[in-house]
C-alpha cells in the first residue's frame, strides 16, 4: 500500500542466504527477522518460504508421479511486517494461509488476510483477544501486563542451553560494556531466539546500538561498522567472518565463544560473579546441590524450558538490582517543571558503594544504555514496573544464604511468568496443517500461489476502521505514581563493610583537636600534631571530619583568621585535595568548595586574601564533570528550597516538610502539576527557571576563583592545565604560585590588559562559557539569560583578576614564612664550596627506617640545604616532623661516585606544593631525593646541575679532586702540556734505565701516543702497534749498581720497590742484587725487558720470568696474548714450590698456535711456528721450574718430541661450567668437579665422596688420570674446538667466566634492590626478589669457587696459569683472592697493601675506566671490578674471623675511597700512566698540609696509630694455614656497606669529618635541664652511628683507659702498645695455668667449628674470655685445642706439655741484627737457638721473659753469607752479614763480626743436621 510500503530491501530478509533454485522440494520453514527504522522502532518481519515448481522450466511426470531431476524449485515467501512481537501467532496465521491455498479449502485468500490486516491487538495490559482469520480457526493471544518487561518465550533458557553458563556470562557483559558480538547458526530462528533472549536478560537496560538478529549475505559489509552490534549471521558465511579482529564470536551449534586476543571483556564484580554463577547452577542444575547427599531426593528435574526462562530472568534481575542498589539517591533533579530534568551523579554512587576502581560498573555507567535508563526511570513520579518494586525493597535478604535466594528467584519467576502468560489455563488451538502422511495425487500438485485482490482487501480494512472509530478504548490508561528511592547506597552489599576503611576515632580525634588548637590559637599545639593530623588526612573518615569541622567555625558565610591560623588551615585543605581523584568520588572537594570561598585573612590596605588561592593546584578544579556535578547538587536543594517555601505560605503544616527529599517532593509536583491552572504552571516555570541562572552566576564566579592562579601576570595556568581543550576532562593541574612563595617582580601597570594575561583570562573565559551552555542548555534556560550569562562571564573573570592583583602585590610584603636556619657543613682540608647552598627538602626514598614505617617518628622529609664541594656532595638540614626537629640530618657522597641523575616530579605535603626535583644515586648505596624550595629559581637548579656534572666527569684525571687538592688552576694547565709526546716518561726514570739496563732499539710505526680524550680507546690502537724489535743487544757488561749516580739509584731504588720486588724477594723469586747475573740455579728471574713499558704498557716494569727464557722470547711471545699481557709469575707457594701465573688471554691466532690441529700443512718453518714453539718452551720451562717436575724421572720434557708429534696426539680437554649444573658423564674418571659445576645449590660430588669443609673438590687428581704439572685457567669461549696433546706437561681447563657488562647490570640491580627509590608494595619488586634478580650473590661464588680450585691446585703442588679476559678484570680478582687463601702474610695489614698494590695498581686493572673517572669514560658507566673483590674478601673474613689483622671496617674503608678521587692511589689504569703523569714517584718528604694525603695508605697508616677501628682483636693466625672458603650462596651474606646508613653525621670513611663533630653536646646540656639525668638514650637503626654509640667492648675500655690517663695528667700511651702488653701479660698468665693444670677449654667451647668462623661476641660480660680466646689462640702458644681446629698443630703445641727448665732450652744465645719485614728497619735482637724445640726465637733484650717471635728451624732452606742492603748497621765488615732462607721468607742477619757470624751459622748447621 502506497501509505505503509514494506521496509527497503525487505525481500533480502526473506531470503537471507540469496534466492536461488534447488532440484528438491523443500519443506516450509517460518523465521522472524527484525528490522528497526530511522526512528529507532522495531519492525517484526515474519517469513513464511515455501517452495513452487519454477516457471518456464520444462519437466515431464513419470506414471507414478515421482519427478525427473531435470525439475527445479523456486522460493516464495509470505511476509507479515508488524510492530507486535507475537512470533506463534504470526507462525499460525501464515501456516493458514498457506494450508487454505495447498489444500484447497473454499475460502478467499483475500478474506482472511484482510481479516489478519485488521486485528487490533493491545500493546499490554495483560489482556487476553480472541481472533479468528475466517477459516475455521480460532487463536486466543495473551499481552504482556507491562510493556516495559520484555516477552522472552523459551529464549533465554536455550541460550543457556546453547552456550552454557560462562559464555552466556561473557557475552552479557560483553553487550553491557558495547563490544561487538555475532552469533552464528545454521538456524535462522535459533538465531532470532539468541538475540531476543540476550536482550531479555540486559533489562532493566535496553540495548541502543545495531540490533540485527538475521544479516542477509548480501550485507555482510555491515559487519566492518566501527560501533557496537549484536548481529546474527547464517554459519554457512562463517569463512567471511573470520577476517573480524574486534568481534565476540558466538557459535550456537557448537556452543562456543569467541573472544579475540585485542579484546578484554570487564568481568562482575568478583563476588558478584560467583554468586550470580552459583544461582544460575541452581537453577539449570538443581541436582547440583544434593548430588553428594547420602539420602537424595527421588527427583529433581530442571523446570519446563518456559518457567526455567523465567528463573534465569529472574537472576539477572536480581543481579541488576545488586548493581545499582541506591542509584535512586544518586540523581538530581534539576527542573520538575514543565518536565522532570534528571542527571546522574556518577563519582557520587561510585564512591558511595566504593567501587571506584570496578571497571565493569564504571563502563556500563558510562554506557548509552545506563544514559538511557536514566532519562526514562529517573523520573520520580511514573507507571512503575517489577524493576522499581525490587529495587525499592530493603535488599537484607539478598546476600543471605542460597535457600533465601532461591526462595526469593522463586517469587520473582512467579511474576515474570505472570507478566507473559496472565491467564494460563487457556489453550492456544490452532488451525489444521497440510496433512503430511499421504502422498499427494498428481492431479492434485499445488498450483501457483495466486495474486491477491488489492481492492478486496482494502475494503476489509476501511469497514474495521469505521468500526474501531465507535468502539470504545481497549487499553486501560497505565496507573503513575511515586517510585520508591530503595534504601541508600551506604556500602557495598556483597562485600559486607570490608572495603570501608576501617577508621580508629583515636585518628578523628587528633583532627578535631588540631583544628580547636588552630582556632584557640594554641598553635604550638597545633604545630605538634601537625604531622599526625596530615597521616590522618589518608583516610576518607578523616578527611570527611575535617570538612566538618571546619564547617562549624565559618560565621555567615565568613571567617577571618591571623597569618599562621591560615597557614595551617590551607595546607589540611591542601592535604586533604591531594589524596582526592579528579572525580571527587567521596565529595570531599564538594565539601570543601564553600569552605575555600570562606576562610580568609586580612592583608594590608584593607585586601582579604581567601584560602582559594592556596588550593588551586589539584587536579579536580580542572574536571568539568566535577563542576557540573557540583552545580547540579546546588540547583536540586535551590529547587527543593523553593518548594518547601512554596508550601508554607500556602498552607503550614507540620514540620516532617523539611525531612522530605527533591525526588519526593519533585513526585508530589508532577501529581498536581495537571490541576494548576496556566498562569501558575507559568510562575512555577520562570521561578525553577531563574533558580537555575541564579546558580549559573554563582558558579562562573567560583569557577573563576579556583582557576585563575594568584599571580595572573605570568602565563602560568596554559602550560599544565587541560582548559584549552575542547572537550577537555582531564586530570591536568591548574598551577600557580603559592601565596606569598615567590618574590618576582611585578608590573602593576600591566593589569588585565597585559597579553600574557590576557591569555591566561581568555582560557578560563572559554572554560567558564562552556560550563554554562552545557548546563544552562540541558536546565532549560532561556536564550536571553544565556546570553546575559556569556556578556556577564568576561566581566566576571575581569574583576577577579583586578583583585587578584591586588591580593598578589600585598601577598609578597608578608613576612617570608620562618624557615629553619640553613647548618653549615664541616669541609675537610682543601676541600671548597662550588655552589652557595640551595634550600632543599631531603625526601624519604624507599628505606623505610628513615621515615615512620618502623615506629617513631620520621626523620625524612627534611628541610634543609644542598652543598656542592669540589669532593662531595652533602645534605644538612633538619627533619620536617616537628617531634624530632631538634636533631640534624646529614645525607653526603662523594660526586665521583655518582652514577645517575634524573629529574623528578615531587608531590607532598610541606608548607607549599612543590613539584621539581632531582635523584642522585651514588655507588657509595647512597641516595638523594631532593626538592627544590620555592625560593630556588628553576635556572639556578639547572645551574646545579651542570656543575654537578662537571665535577663528576672532569676532561682528565688532573680534574679530580685528588689533583685539584690544594693546587691552584694553573699548575693543571701546564701539566696539560704533558701526554702529548713520548717524553711523558718522567726524565728521572727515562735517563736513568737507559743508563743502566742493556739498551733496545725499538722502531714504531703507526703509533702515536694517545691523548687524555682518546684514553678510553687506547688499548684498541694498540693492538695494531707493530713493534719490531732489533736483536743487537748493547753488549755492555755494566751492572745496575756501578753506572749509577746517588740520584739515579733512589729513582730505581723506587722502581724495584714499586714493582714489588720485596714481595718476590720474600717468595724466593729472584733479587735485584749488585750482580745481573744471577746463580743459573735459580728457576726465576727479574726481567727487565718492560723497563720502558714497550713490550706491555699495562705491565709493571719488572717482571718475573723463567730463568731459561730470554728477553727478546718474551717480545715475540707477548704478542700472541691480548694486550700483550703474557704470563709472568706472581706468587709461589713455600711448601710445594708451585707458582701461580697471570696473563690476558690468548688472541684467536694465539689459541691456534697454542693448539695446533693435526693436519696443518707444514710447507717448511714460519715465523708462526716459531712463535708457537717459543710459546710451548715458555711454559715448559716453568713447567721444569718445580721440584716435583725435577724429581719425577719417568716423564719425558719437551724436546725429545718434534712439534709435528706434539699435535699429533688428541688432547682430553675437560670442560667447566659456570652458569649452569652440566650432565657429567657416568664414565668420566674426573667426574668430582661437581662442587665446582654447581651454581647457586649446595654442590653434590659426582663420586658421592663426602664435601670437603671448603665446598670444593674432594680429590684433586681428577683432571688426567695423572696430575698435570701445569693447570691454565682459560675463557671457554677462546678454547672452543682447540685440541691438546696428552703429552703436555700442562692442562687447560676451560671456563665460562662472566662479562664485565654482566657485573654493570648486576651492581645497578643490587644498588635498586639495597636503596630503591620508593617504598613499593609490589611483591615482585620486594627486597629480597631484587637481590635475587639482581645476580651479585651469584657473581660472587663464581668468584670464589675459581679461586677455591686454583688454591687446591696450587696446594697440591701444580702450578696454575690463570688467562682470562684481557687479564685485568676476573684475571686480577682470581689471582688476588688466591693469594690471600693461601698466604696469611696477605692477611695482614702491609701483605694486603702489598697485594692491592702489586695485583691492581702495578699490573694495570683499569681503575679510571671501570670507575668512568673522566668525560672520556662517561659511556663506559661504572664497574665495579675491586668492590666484587672488596665484597669476595669481606665474605672470606665473615668464615674465618681470626684469620685477617685488619677489621671489616678497613675493607668498608677502601670500598668507599676507591670511588671516592679523594685520594691518588686508585686513579689512573697503570703504572705507565701513573710515570707519564708523574704521580707515581712523589716524593717521601714532599711538604703538604697536616691533613692531606695523597696516597689512602698512608692516611690509614695515620689512622691506625691514632685508632683501634681498623684492627681485628680476634686476629690469631694459624700458621701457614691455607683457607678454603664455602662458595655456596647459601653461605654467603649480603655486605651490611651496602644497606648501612648513619644519618647523624653521614658515612665515617673521612675521619677528621666525623672527628670534629661534638659528640657531648646532649651530655653538656642535660644537667640544666633535669636533675635526675638517665643515662639511656634512643638508638635509631639509619640515625645513629652503632660502633660509637655502643662500642664494643675492648674498643670501650681501651677510650676508658685513655680518658683516665688524661684526667691523671698522664700522656696516654698509644692502643696498639696497650694492647700489646695485654696480651703478653695475657699469655703469661695462660703459660702459668698451663703449669698448674689442663688448658682452659674456653677456646674449643666458643670455637666448634672447624674453620674458627663463629668468633666471641664482645661484650663487657666477655671481655675477659674475648681476650683470653683471641690471645690464646695466637701462634697457638700454650693453646692444647688446636687438634680441634682440623690444621696441623704446630711444633711450639707440640712441646707444651714439657715441665723443662729455662737453662736446658738455651743452646746458644747473643745479640744480632735482624732487617725487619717489608719496609721496616734493621734492629738489635736477644737470639735464642733451642736445640729441643728446634726454634730460633727473638727478644727485645736478654732480661725480656716476652719472646717477640719465633723462626722455626723445620722450615729453613739454607743458609749462605749475605751482602749488607739498604739501613744496615755502618762499620761492620761485610762477612758479618748472613741469610737465613725459609719456605716463607728470607732472613737477613748481621753479627757483630765475622767470627760472630760463623759462629752462629755454625750452630744453626749443626741444629740442622742433627733434625
Amino acid at each position: 500500500w502506497e501509505d505503509n510500503p514494506f521496509p527497503q530491501g525487505v525481500e533480502l530478509f526473506c531470503q537471507p542466504s540469496g534466492w536461488r533454485l534447488v532440484s528438491e522440494r523443500l519443506e516450509p520453514s517460518f523465521f522472524v527477522a527484525v528490522l528497526t527504522d530511522i526512528n529507532s522502532d522495531r519492525q517484526y518481519c515474519s517469513c513464511f518460504t515455501f517452495w513452487e515448481e519454477a516457471d518456464g522450466i520444462e519437466g515431464d511426470d513419470d506414471d507414478d508421479g515421482n519427478m525427473r531431476p531435470g525439475r527445479l524449485f523456486a522460493p516464495k515467501s509470505l511476509v507479515l511486517v508488524s510492530r507486535l512481537d507475537h512470533a506463534e501467532v504470526f507462525r499460525n496465521c501464515l501456516g493458514l494461509i498457506y494450508t487454505v491455498h495447498t489444500d484447497g479449502v473454499s475460502v478467499a485468500l483475500e478474506t482472511l488476510i484482510g481479516n489478519l490486516l485488521t486485528c487490533c491487538i493491545p500493546l499490554a495490559g495483560g489482556s487476553q483477544r480472541t481472533i479468528t482469520l475466517g477459516a475455521g480457526d480460532r487463536q486466543v493471544i495473551q499481552t504482556p501486563i507491562s510493556a516495559s518487561l520484555p516477552v522472552s518465550g523459551c529464549s533465554v533458557a536455550l541460550l543457556f542451553r546453547q552456550l552454557g553458563i560462562i559464555n552466556v556470562l561473557y557475552l552479557f557483559c560483553a553487550a553491557l560494556t558495547e563490544h561487538k558480538i555475532l552469533f552464528l547458526s545454521s538456524s535462522y530462528h535459533r538465531l532470532t531466539d539468541a538475540c531476543r533472549g540476550l536482550l531479555a536478560i540486559m533489562f532493566p537496560l535496553k540495548y541502543c546500538f545495531t540490533y540485527i538478529p538475521i544479516l542477509p549475505g548480501k550485507l555482510l559489509e555491515v559487519l566492518s561498522t566501527p560501533t557496537p552490534f549484536i548481529i546474527g549471521v547464517n554459519s554457512f558465511f562463517r569463512s567471511e567472518t573470520q577476517e573480524l579482529l574486534d568481534v565476540i564470536i558466538a557459535d550456537l551449534d557448537g556452543g562456543t565463544v569467541t573472544i579475540p586476543e585485542c579484546v578484554h571483556i570487564s568481568q562482575l564484580p568478583d563476588p558478584l560473579l560467583h554468586q550470580t554463577q552459583a544461582a544460575l547452577s541452581m537453577v539449570l542444575d538443581p541436582e547440583l546441590e544434593v548430588a553428594d547427599h547420602a539420602f537424595p531426593p527421588a527427583s529433581l528435574q530442571p523446570s519446563a524450558l518456559k518457567i526455567q526462562d523465567k528463573e534465569i530472568r529472574a537472576v539477572f534481575l536480581w543481579l541488576f538490582t545488586q548493581l545499582l542498589h541506591g542509584y535512586r539517591w544518586c540523581l538530581h533533579i534539576i527542573r520538575i517543571n514543565p518536565e522532570p530534568i534528571i542527571r546522574f551523579h556518577k563519582a557520587a554512587f561510585l564512591g558511595k558503594r566504593s567501587l571506584v576502581e570496578d571497571d565493569f560498573l564504571m563502563k556500563v555507567l558510562d554506557g548509552m544504555a545506563f544514559a538511557g535508563f536514566v532519562s526514562e526511570r529517573g523520573s520520580p513520579y511514573r507507571p512503575i514496573d517489577i524493576f522499581d518494586e525490587v529495587g525499592g525493597e530493603r535488599l537484607g535478604g539478598w546476600g543471605g544464604s542460597p535457600r533465601q535466594l532461591t526462595a526469593h528467584i522463586k517469587e520473582l519467576t512467579e511474576k515474570l511468568f505472570k507478566n507473559e502468560n496472565p491467564y494460563p489455563a487457556v489453550a492456544m488451538r490452532r488451525s489444521q496443517r497440510q496433512s503430511e502422511g499421504t502422498p499427494v495425487p498428481p492431479q492434485s500438485q499445488p498450483s501457483a500461489f495466486p495474486h491477491l485482490d488489492e481492492v478486496a482487501v482494502q475494503l476489509f480494512i476501511d469497514h474495521a476502521t469505521a468500526k474501531l472509530k465507535a468502539a470504545p478504548p481497549i487499553v486501560k490508561a497505565e496507573m503513575k505514581c511515586m517510585v520508591p528511592s530503595g534504601p541508600s547506597p551506604g556500602g557495598n552489599l556483597w562485600l559486607g563493610n570490608g572495603s570501608v576503611l576501617a577508621n580508629s576515632a583515636r585518628r578523628l580525634e587528633v583532627v578535631r583537636n588540631c583544628i580547636a588548637y588552630i582556632f584557640e590559637n594554641k598553635l604550638l599545639e597545633a604545630k605538634k600534631l601537625m604531622p599526625a593530623v596530615m597521616r590522618a588526612l589518608k583516610s576518607r573518615a578523616a578527611r570527611l571530619c575535617m570538612t566538618q569541622e571546619l564547617n562549624q567555625h565559618v560565621l555567615q558565610n565568613r571567617a577571618v583568621l591571623d597569618d599562621q591560623q591560615f597557614d595551617y588551615v590551607v595546607r589540611m585543605m591542601n592535604c586533604t585535595l591531594q589524596d582526592c581523584s579528579n572525580m571527587d568520588e567521596h565529595e570531599i572537594a564538594a565539601a570543601l568548595l564553600p569552605l575555600v570561598t570562606a576562610f580568609c585573612r586580612k592583608l594590608g590596605s584593607g585586601t582579604t586574601q581567601f584560602a582559594y588561592c592556596c588550593v588551586q593546584e589539584h587536579a579536580v578544579w580542572a574536571n568539568m564533570q566535577f563542576w557540573e556535578a557540583m552545580f547540579y547538587s546546588d540547583v536540586q536543594n535551590h529547587i527543593r528550597t523553593l518548594y518547601l517555601d512554596f508550601k508554607e505560605n500556602e498552607l503550614p503544616g507540620p514540620g516532617s516538610e523539611e525531612e522530605r527529599g527533591a525526588l519526593e517532593i519533585a513526585s508530589e509536583q508532577r501529581r498536581l502539576w495537571p490541576t494548576f491552572s496556566k498562569e501558575k504552571q507559568q510562575e512555577l516555570v520562570q521561578k525553577e527557571e531563574s533558580t537555575v541562572f541564579s546558580q549559573a552566576i554563582h558558579y562562573a564566579n567560583r569557577m573563576s576563583y579556583l582557576l585563575l592562579p594568584l599571580d595572573t601576570s605570568k602565563n602560568r595556568l596554559l602550560r599544565g592545565s587541560g582548559l584549552g581543550d575542547a572537550e577537555s576532562v582531564t586530570n591536568s593541574y591548574v598551577t600557580n604560585s603559592i601565596a606569598g612563595s615567590m618574590g618576582e617582580s611585578y608590573d602593576t601597570e600591566s593589569g588585565f590588559e597585559d597579553a600574557e594575561g590576557s591569555d591566561v583570562a581568555n582560557v578560563v573565559v572559554r572554560f567558564i562559557t562552556r560550563f554554562v551552555d552545557k548546563v544552562c542548555t540541558e536546565s532549560g534556560v532561556t536564550n536571553e539569560h544565556l546570553k546575559s550569562l556569556h556578556i556577564m562571564i568576561p566581566d566576571i573573570v575581569q574583576m577577579h583578576i583586578e583583585t587578584l592583583d591586588a591580593v598578589n602585590r600585598e601577598s609578597k610584603r608578608l613576612p617570608p614564612i620562618q624557615k629553619p636556619k640553613l647548618l653549615s657543613p664541616t669541609l675537610l682540608t682543601g676541600e671548597e664550596l662550588v655552589m652557595e647552598a640551595m634550600r632543599v627538602y631531603l625526601l624519604p626514598d624507599g628505606r623505610e627506617e628513615a621515615t615512620s614505617a618502623m615506629g617513631g617518628p620520621p626523620l625524612l622529609p627534611a628541610e634543609g640545604a644542598i652543598f656542592l664541594t669540589s669532593y662531595r656532595l652533602i645534605f644538612t638540614g633538619t627533619p620536617v616532623d616537628p617531634l624530632v626537629g631538634e636533631q640534624v640530618v646529614t645525607r653526603t657522597f662523594p660526586v665521583a661516585s655518582l652514577t645517575k641523575e634524573k629529574k623528578i616530579a615531587v608531590s607532598i605535603s610541606m608548607d607549599q606544593l612543590i613539584q621539581e626535583g632531582l635523584q642522585l644515586r651514588s655507588c657509595t648505596f647512597q641516595l638523594m631525593k631532593i626538592a627544590f624550595d620555592e625560593e630556588v629559581a628553576s635556572d639556578l637548579a639547572e645551574v646545579f646541575r651542570k656543575h654537578l656534572h662537571k665535577l663528576r666527569y672532569p676532561q682528565n684525571v688532573r680534574g679530580t679532586f685528588a689533583f685539584t687538592l690544594g693546587h691552584t688552576l694553573g699548575r693543571v694547565a701546564v701539566s696539560q702540556r704533558l701526554p702529548g709526546s713520548h717524553r711523558a716518561l718522567s726524565k728521572n726514570l727515562m735517563k736513568t734505565a737507559k743508563k743502566t739496563i742493556g739498551r733496545q732499539y725499538v722502531t714504531r710505526k703507526k703509533y702515536t701516543p694517545p691523548t687524555w680524550e682518546q684514553r678510553s680507546s687506547f688499548q684498541s690502537q694498540l693492538e695494531e702497534d707493530e713493534i719490531s724489535v732489533s736483536e743487537e743487544l748493547d753488549q755492555n757488561p755494566h751492572t745496575l749498581s756501578s753506572t749509577m749516580k746517588p740520584v739515579d739509584r733512589q729513582t730505581m731504588s723506587n722502581v724495584v720497590e714499586r714493582a714489588c720486588c720485596r714481595d718476590y724477594q720474600r717468595l724466593g723469586l729472584g733479587t735485584l742484587s749488585s750482580s745481573l747475573t744471577r746463580s743459573k740455579n735459580e728457576p726465576f728471574r727479574i726481567s727487565t725487558v718492560n723497563r720502558m713499558y714497550t713490550v706491555c704498557r699495562s705491565y709493571p716494569g719488572l717482571l718475573i720470568v723463567p730463568q731459561s727464557i730470554t728477553d727478546a722470547t718474551i717480545q715475540r711471545i707477548s704478542r700472541c696474548y691480548k694486550q700483550n699481557r703474557f704470563p709472568v709469575v706472581c706468587w709461589r707457594n713455600s711448601r710445594s714450590k708451585a707458582v701461580l701465573l697471570r696473563s690476558g688471554g690468548l688472541h684467536a691466532k694465539g689459541v691456534a698456535d697454542f693448539f695446533k690441529t693435526p693436519n696443518a700443512p707444514s710447507a717448511g718453518p714460519s715465523q708462526t711456528d716459531s712463535i708457537s714453539l717459543e710459546q710451548e718452551k715458555y711454559l715448559q720451562a716453568i713447567v721444569s721450574s718445580m721440584p716435583s717436575y725435577s724429581e719425577s724421572s719417568g716423564r719425558n720434557t719437551l724436546s725429545s718430541f718434534t712439534p709435528a708429534a706434539t699435535s699429533s696426539k688428541r688432547a682430553k680437554i675437560i670442560s667447566y661450567y659456570h652458569p649452569r649444573a652440566s650432565e657429567i658423564s657416568q664414565n668420566s674418571a674426573r667426574g668430582k668437579w661437581g662442587s665446582i659445576r654447581g651454581t647457586g645449590q649446595i654442590a653434590q660430588l659426582a663420586g658421592r665422596d663426602p664435601p670437603q669443609a671448603n665446598g670444593s673438590p674432594a680429590d684433586t687428581h681428577f683432571l688426567h688420570p695423572q696430575r698435570s704439572y701445569l693447570y691454565i685457567i682459560g675463557d671457554k669461549s677462546q678454547l672452543k674446538g682447540s685440541k691438546q696433546d696428552q703429552f703436555q706437561q700442562w692442562e687447560v681447563v676451560p671456563i665460562e667466566v662472566f662479562d664485565v657488562r654482566q657485573v654493570k647490570t648486576s651492581f645497578k640491580k643490587l644498588m635498586k634492590a639495597c636503596v630503591p627509590n620508593s617504598v613499593s608494595f609490589d611483591p615482585n619488586t620486594a627486597y629480597y626478589r631484587c637481590l635475587e634478580e639482581s645476580e651479585w650473590m651469584c657473581l660472587l661464588h663464581k668468584i670464589l669457587q675459581v679461586s677455591v680450585l686454583v688454591v687446591e691446585l696450587l696446594d697440591t703442588g701444580s702450578s696454575v696459569m690463570v688467562s682470562l679476559e684481557d687479564g685485568w678484570d676476573i684475571t686480577t680478582q682470581v689471582v688476588s683472592l688466591v693469594q690471600l687463601l693461601s698466604d696469611p702474610y696477605y692477611r695482614t695489614f702491609d701483605g694486603f697493601r702489598l697485594l692491592v698494590e702489586k695485583e691492581w695498581l702495578s699490573f694495570g686493572h683499569r681503575f679510571s675506566q671501570r670507575g668512568a673517572q673522566t668525560l672520556a669514560g662517561q659511556s663506559g658507566g661504572f664497574t665495579p671490578v675491586f668492590l666484587q673483590f672488596l665484597d669476595c674478601v669481606h665474605q672470606i673474613h665473615l668464615q674465618f674471623p681470626m684469620e685477617f689483622e685488619f677489621s671489616q671496617y678497613y675493607l668498608k674503608f677502601l670500598a668507599y675511597h676507591y670511588v671516592s678521587n679523594r685520594f691518588r692511589t686508585f686513579l689512573l689504569d697503570s703504572d705507565y700512566e701513573r710515570i707519564e703523569l708523574g704521580v707515581m714517584f712523589e716524593e717521601k718528604g714532599e711538604k703538604r698540609g697536616p691533613q692531606t694525603f695523597k696516597s689512602v695508605w698512608d692516611y690509614i697508616e695515620r689512622l691506625n696509630k691514632k685508632t683501634p677501628i681498623f684492627f681485628n682483636y680476634m686476629f690469631a693466625p694459624e700458621d701457614g694455614e691455607v683457607l678454603k672458603p664455602y662458595s655456596c650462596i647459601s653461605n654467603l651474606k649480603l655486605w651490611d656497606f651496602y644497606t648501612e646508613e648513619t644519618l647523624s653525621e653521614g658515612p665515617s670513611y673521612d675521619w677528621e669529618l666525623v672527628q670534629s663533630r661534638p659528640e657531648q653536646q646532649p651530655d653538656a646540656e642535660r644537667p640544666e635541664k633535669a636533675v635526675c639525668v638517665s643515662r639511656r638514650r634512643v638508638v635509631w637503626p639509619c640515625y645513629d652511628c652503632h660502633s660509637r654509640v655502643l662500642p664494643d667492648a675492648i674498643t670501650k675500655l681501651l677510650q676508658e683507659l685513655q680518658s683516665l690517663e688524661m684526667e691523671l695528667g698522664k700522656v696516654p700511651e698509644k692502643w696498639k702498645d696497650t694492647w700489646d702488653k695485654i696480651k703478653s701479660t695475657q699469655r703469661a698468665e695462660s703459660r702459668l695455668e698451663s703449669r698448674v693444670r689442663r688448658p682452659s677449654l674456653l677456646m674449643s667451647s666458643n670455637i666448634s667449628h672447624q674453620r674458627r668462623a663463629q668468633g666471641a661476641c664482645l661484650h663487657d660480660s666477655m671481655m675477659g674470655s674475648s681476650i683470653n680466646l683471641a690471645l690464646e689462640a695466637e701462634g697457638g702458644v700454650g693453646s692444647s685445642s688446636a687438634g680441634n681446629l682440623g690444621s696441623r698443630p704446630s711444633t711450639s703445641t707440640l712441646y707444651s706439655q714439657f715441665q723443662s727448665t729455662e737453662s736446658e732450652n738455651r743452646s746458644f744465645e747473643g745479640i744480632l741484627y735482624k732487617k725487619g719485614a717489608l719496609l721496616k728497619p734493621w734492629r738489635p735482637r736477644w737470639f735464642v737457638l733451642d736445640k729441643t724445640k728446634h726454634q730460633l726465637r727473638y727478644y727485645d733484650n736478654r732480661q725480656d721473659r716476652e719472646c717477640k717471635g719465633v723462626i722455626d728451624l723445620a722450615e729453613v732452606e739454607s743458609m749462605v753469607p749475605g751482602t749488607p742492603t739498604m739501613g744496615a748497621p755502618k762499620n761492620i765488615d761485610e762477612k758479618a752479614f748472613f741469610d737465613l732462607k725459609t719456605t716463607k721468607r728470607v732472613y737477613n742477619f748481621c753479627a757483630q763480626d765475622s767470627l760472630n757470624a760463623q759462629l752462629w751459622m755454625d750452630n744453626v748447621q749443626s741444629c740442622l743436621s742433627d733434625a
